[in-house]
């Protein structure tokens, strides 16, 4: 069974919290703080692997959550670090993040394109700091430490787009089954009705020097690119191909339709879906030239093909002829197509990744609410309040001084936060001290209401 999208849960691993201990021996009244640090949670990372062809492992499981990190000790014992989550999928997988109903794509996550291709998904907590990182030359015994984090735990998409070179493209029924058959060692079913084939088919065809995967796309209908039928499904495996190979029946098969005005039809759906597919590398090919009926439409789609200004093929994938002209000139129009594109090694695309997923990390945004009160939202902050002992004064202080330290005090004044306005991140408030004070209007009436004469 192929299955090409699948919804799934993902959740790293909690970090373990840091140890607020100081160091108690014989003859050591003051011993100085040796709390360890709470060990951090697992990640979660999604790696292609060419042995796995589809999803069908994700249909029923939907949640995966990777270990969590333990907590620190005192005599500066460090927690241990949760296992990673490494989920295999296809090669030519796209990762959507969904939003917190987990129904819409928020946010493009990464295209994994090559053999080994990996990508964090889900970021394990760190863990939290022992007391011995807060020591400073006015802060000789810090009596706090910092909380574990709590992992990230989100809904992504996982999409395939099939990886291959040729997409055997037309109507239901034209031959594209018999005809990858006949190049490759595919078996797919193939009858005389219409939408025979339900998923797309991959063969691997050998002529000669060349060697190439086919793509035989489900037959597409009018009203496809609108996702009409199974239209979508379909037309987002064409995206990767190379060439695009136009499948036309000479017969009009037993529909007895016209292979001109399937050719419009199924070229129309193409722009609609994606214009730029009407820029790849094109041949039009007509099946069944073994037919008697075939000969006056085969001159038909020679003009067309002419006038398009694409290569025309006729063949007959039932008695094969003209297939081994057609399987050499799609082998040398894939290496032309190989040659033109530099490939990048796997570790430069990851490293990609990497940073844009650092880079959504440290990003965070201030919203104004009104009444002066703002919100915050930021990965990174948020995980600053998160490992933050609310209990103790000593982690608030620093905690301010983090904030500093970031920009954060600057960007709140800059976006006109002021004196005894609420600061709110997650579901905590603070109140903003050290900008400018707020104006207020003496004519307001709100103001005037408050005031006892």
């Amino acid at each position: 069974m192929f299955i090409d999208q699948v919804r799934i849960n993902v959740k790293g691993g909690d970090g373990g919290a840091g140890s607020m201990s100081f160091r108690r021996e014989a003859h050591v009244p003051k011993g100085g703080p040796d709390g360890g640090d709470g060990g951090h949670g697992g990640n979660i990372f999604i790696q292609t692997d060419p042995n796995v062809t589809s999803l069908i492992e994700y249909r029923f499981k939907h949640h995966f959550k990777a270990q969590r990190g333990t907590h620190g000790k005192g005599s500066k014992l460090n927690g241990a670090r949760g296992e990673d989550l490494i989920l295999k999928v296809p090669v030519g997988t796209v990762i959507y993040e969904l939003d917190l109903e987990g129904d819409k794509r928020s946010e493009f996550l990464a295209d994994l394109t090559l053999p080994g291709e990996k990508v964090l998904v889900a970021q394990g907590g760190m863990g939290g700091r022992g007391n011995p990182h807060f020591v400073t030359p006015t802060r000789r015994a810090p009596a706090f430490a910092e909380l574990g984090e709590p992992a990230q735990d989100k809904w992504i998409e996982l999409e395939v787009k099939l990886m291959a070179d040729v997409a055997l493209v037309g109507m239901p029924s034209v031959g594209k089954s018999s005809l990858i058959a006949h190049m490759s060692a595919a078996r797919p079913k193939i009858a005389d009705y219409p939408f025979t084939t339900l998923e797309p088919n991959l063969g691997m065809v050998k002529i000669g020097d060349y060697q190439y995967v086919v793509a035989d796309i489900p037959g597409l209908i009018e009203g496809a690119a609108q996702g009409k039928g199974l239209g979508h499904d379909f037309l987002r495996h064409i995206e990767r191909t190379a060439v695009i190979a136009h499948i036309l029946d000479l017969t009009g098969s037993f529909e007895g339709r016209d292979p001109v005005e399937d050719y419009e039809i199924i070229k129309r759906e193409l722009e609609a879906y994606a214009p730029e597919f009407l820029e790849r590398p094109t041949i039009i090919v007509g099946n069944k030239i073994d037919d008697a009926s075939a000969e006056e439409n085969s001159k038909r789609v020679a003009a067309l093909a002419e006038q398009e200004g694409y290569p025309y093929f006729a063949v007959s994938a039932l008695s094969g002829e003209g297939m081994k002209t057609l399987m050499f000139e799609l082998g040398a129009l894939v290496e032309r197509m190989r040659q033109s594109i530099e490939v990048s090694d796997t570790k430069a695309y990851d490293q990609v990744w990497e940073a844009n997923r650092k880079k959504r990390e440290q990003a965070f945004t201030i919203e104004n609410l009104g009444g002066g009160v703002w919100r915050v939202e930021g990965r990174a902050i948020e995980r600053m309040v998160i490992q933050t002992d609310w209990e103790n004064e000593e982690a608030i202080a620093y905690l301010q001084h983090r904030f500093k330290r970031i920009g954060l005090d600057k960007a709140l004044e800059d976006a006109g936060v002021k004196n005894g306005d609420e600061i709110r991140i997650l579901e905590l408030s603070f109140e903003h001290e050290g900008g400018e004070d707020r104006f207020i209007d003496l004519d307001d009436e709100d103001f005037d209401e408050g005031l006892d004469y």
